[in-house]
């Protein structure tokens, strides 16, 4: 008897679908995985589900686990959160993360599925894949103690980069974003809050989240002397200007960026798995549920993805929920 599951794939740039799937019998070292939560990343899915994803950036934009192409058909993410239903006797009937699109079962390799500790739950670790992005950008850009940092744009990546900083001592962290509606984040986080034009300046790091040029002119005018703006934003097909006159070189300001596609040069010392598994960790902080902002049911997903893509709805993290289904 075949296996089925039930998958979410943009059949189209701007068109979603749910599709029945067959799934293999799992190998000796290979396990099945039952959804519980998907998350979706609202600034990269959205771009893949408007079929913005240059042609250049193809290859490097692929999801470990993706069916297709772009821009469509497409299966696509990597938020997932299941629990093992078949596999090695150490997995079986664990709770586990894997970097896995959108459906209700699925088969991958026993190396692929990061165990979610005790201390975490299942609907919170679909943050993981974000505060892994954040955890990589914090290692490229290895604050210090007392540091004055700013992160301009609160969206999924700049609050995760936010919270992670309030835990350093000494730092004085404040958020920025043009919603006024993001300062209750940025309490729930337990670092300050402004609107752009209200920020605080002489900053020694500012990280940009933002997706707006804007928003990384503001950052670099944000910046003290010799200060460092890492660009954690990804802009698609879209040219960016700056403002890389005036006082950029007398002021020695560096721009850095960072992605989380490999594990950054300063840690050299830890593998994929090790920088998963500290986010998952990390994720034991309960100040970090104000990153999920709404809950859907996976059959819903073909009419949300529009909605999260024109921004009428205006989230950070959007939770899937799974039926017991397959």
């Amino acid at each position: 008897m075949k296996r089925t599951a039930r998958a979410f794939w943009v059949g189209s740039p701007g068109h979603g679908e749910i599709r029945d799937v067959t799934l293999p019998d799992p190998a000796e070292d290979e396990v099945l995985v039952r959804s519980l939560w998907s998350g979706v990343s609202r600034g990269t899915e959205t771009l893949v589900f408007r079929g913005g994803v240059p042609e250049s950036q193809h290859a490097t934009m692929r999801a470990p686990f993706q069916d297709g192409d772009f821009p469509g058909p497409v299966k696509y993410g990597y938020l997932n959160v299941g629990v093992v239903e078949e596999g090695p006797a150490a997995l079986l009937g664990r709770t586990v993360f894997c970097l896995y699109p959108h459906q209700t079962r699925y088969v991958v390799p026993a190396s692929a599925v990061t165990p979610v500790p005790d201390s975490v739950p299942a609907g919170r670790a679909v943050l993981a894949g974000t505060v892994e992005t954040a955890v990589n950008a914090l290692w490229d850009a290895r604050p210090l103690i007392g540091d004055r940092i700013a992160v301009v744009g609160g969206g999924m990546v700049g609050c995760s980069v936010a919270a992670l900083l309030a835990r350093f001592p000494g730092v004085r962290v404040q958020l920025v974003d043009a919603d006024p509606a993001r300062a209750k984040t940025a309490e729930a986080l337990g670092v300050g809050f402004a609107l752009p034009a209200d920020a605080l300046g002489d900053r020694d790091l500012v990280v940009h989240a933002s997706a707006t040029e804007q928003g990384l002119a503001r950052a670099l005018e944000l910046l003290a002397p010799e200060g460092t703006v890492l660009e954690l934003s990804w802009y698609g097909d879209r040219k960016v200007s700056l403002p890389l006159g005036e006082a950029f070189h007398s002021r020695r300001l560096v721009i850095r960026s960072s992605q989380v596609g490999t594990v950054s040069p300063n840690r050299a010392d830890r593998s994929y798995a090790d920088r998963l598994a500290l986010a998952l960790d990390l994720l034991a902080d309960p100040a970090l549920d104000a990153l999920v902002t709404g809950e859907s049911d996976f059959e819903e997903l073909p009419d949300l993805l529009p909605r999260l893509a024109s921004g009428e709805i205006p989230a950070l993290c959007h939770r899937v929920r799974y039926a017991d289904i397959g």
